[in-house]
């Protein structure tokens, strides 16, 4: 890392507004080379409740603030996280391997999030309702739900935590932060550069820790939060929805996915062989709307498979910070196993591999091949989960009606993709797909001015959009009696 990024490295906890170091501490490591990158703050349930205290003491004055106030502190945030793009993407790319084009479009990408609510803020409007009897007037208001806790992924660290946060910030609530163990130094970094936009000691709390279970316990036990979002797996999600049922807390859950991205015979092959690999080795895979089941027709198969195996053949594998690098590391061990595994089982099973299959000759330890495999079969492991890595399986069908059957065949319900030129087809299979968002000839769809969510097992609620302000607000009706 430059100077200017190591600059950024913040390595205590922060709890109103103070940097809190703590008694213990963990290691943060670059998952390329496993080099150590610091020492962070390893804090748990009780500074936990520390931070909930400072952010409940600080809701009554930030909730007062004016919506237009709010926004002016967030977009002098957004402007210095644009102003670090690229110190932030370097601590990114070191902390979570992504290749440094990636983190600098992430950078971009979290800093868009906190300058649309720094303005959508403005436009929490209520209602005046037409009254039923003479003598009475109605009306509704929003105002913020409270205290709010964020529990943020790896895989996204910038920006995963303002489109929590900068919701939260815009409606008038306050927030304690759990960032994933194995990225807080971004986490960190951008709370540091909060303070310095002006955001009021206890607003924004970030507490680091290995023990994610007592952090996320203390958070959903407490009163004082009343909302909590998650962004990680369908499981702990559901451990954090029956932990938030006794305190009646609102939830936002963005869980696991499983997206289908099918390629009909009417498809532009180019446009479609170039999408799915915009949306399957991004960040090496490991995003949660990544293409995890390619479903491709009969007549386009061939074609597709040999164009798709060419272009996946020529993908750069290596330490994210190499100029030119498309394909990083994975985030640990346990991912390399993961994937491997599945890989393994779907050939013993039958399918079969056209490029890659295994561990990456650049450093099998921590490197995973881009991969492409045919001949897979729905009741392979790798098709009915979520793989997290480089990994494409395709699976060839031959009707519209066996795409959709095929697609929906999971409990999931993320993202999909569909690639064709009908007008007609576009419209029956995106209302008939069960899934939250879809990409209509189009492999990357996340954007800060659109809902992002699923349904089924793959989560509640909305980030992003109207909808993302939406979910840090309480809608007050109020009945105004002896009037005329």
């Amino acid at each position: 890392m430059t100077s200017q990024a190591l600059s950024l490295v913040e390595t205590a906890a922060f709890i109103d507004g103070l940097w809190i170091e703590g008694d213990d501490s963990f290691d943060v490591t670059n998952p390329a080379d496993g080099t150590l990158i610091a020492q962070v703050a390893d804090l748990g349930a009780s500074e936990t409740r520390v931070a909930i205290g400072a952010a409940h003491r600080a809701l009554p004055a930030w909730s007062a603030k004016t919506a237009k106030e709010r926004g002016a502190i967030l977009r002098r945030w957004s402007d210095l996280m644009l102003a670090h793009a690229d110190d932030l993407a370097r601590l990114m790319t070191a902390e979570q391997g992504k290749p440094l084009a990636e983190s600098k479009g992430e950078v971009a990408y979290g800093a868009a999030f906190i300058d649309w609510f720094a303005d959508e803020a403005k436009r929490a409007y209520g209602h005046t309702i037409p009254t039923p009897m003479p003598g009475k007037r109605l009306a509704s208001i929003k105002q913020p739900i409270g205290v709010c806790a964020a529990i943020a992924p790896w895989n996204f660290p910038i920006a995963m935590i303002t489109r929590k946060v900068g919701p939260a910030l815009a409606a008038g609530c306050t927030v304690v932060v759990k960032p994933a163990a194995e990225t807080p130094l971004c986490a960190l970094a951008i709370a540091r550069l909060a303070v310095e936009a002006g955001v009021p000691a206890g607003v924004l709390n970030v507490v680091t820790g290995k023990d994610s279970s007592a952090i996320g316990k203390a958070l959903c036990d407490d009163s004082r939060v009343r909302k909590l979002s998650f962004t990680g797996s369908t499981p702990v999600g559901k451990i954090l929805y029956e932990q938030c049922a006794g305190t009646m807390k609102k939830l936002s859950l963005e869980l696991g996915g499983n997206a289908p991205f099918i390629v009909f015979d009417d498809a532009d092959l180019e446009a479609a062989v170039d999408g799915a690999i915009a949306s399957k080795y991004r960040n090496t895979g490991q995003t949660c709307v990544c293409a995890n089941r390619l479903i491709v027709q009969a007549g386009i198969h061939d074609a597709f498979v040999a164009r798709l195996s060419e272009k996946v053949d020529v993908l750069k594998v290596g330490n994210g910070m190499t100029e030119g690098v498309q394909i990083g590391p994975l985030i640990n061990a346990k991912a390399m196993r993961k994937v491997g595994d599945l890989v393994n089982e779907a050939v013993l099973a039958g399918a079969y591999v056209t490029v890659g299959g295994g561990d990456d000759p650049f450093d099998p330890q921590r490197f995973f091949s881009p991969t492409v495999l045919v001949n897979v079969t729905p009741d392979m492991r790798l098709f009915q989960e979520e793989i997290f890595g480089p990994v494409a399986p395709i699976v060839k069908f031959t009707t519209e009606e066996q795409a959709i059957e095929l697609a929906n065949a999971t409990p999931f319900g993320l993202a999909a993709y569909f690639y064709s030129r009908d007008v007609g087809r576009c419209w029956r299979v995106a209302e008939a797909i069960e899934a939250g968002m879809v990409g209509i000839n189009e492999g990357l769809i996340s954007t800060e001015v659109a809902p992002f969510g699923g349904v089924k097992e793959s989560g509640l609620g909305r980030e992003g959009a109207s909808e993302g302000l939406d979910e840090y607000l309480e809608t007050k009706y109020l009945c105004f009696g002896g009037v005329g």
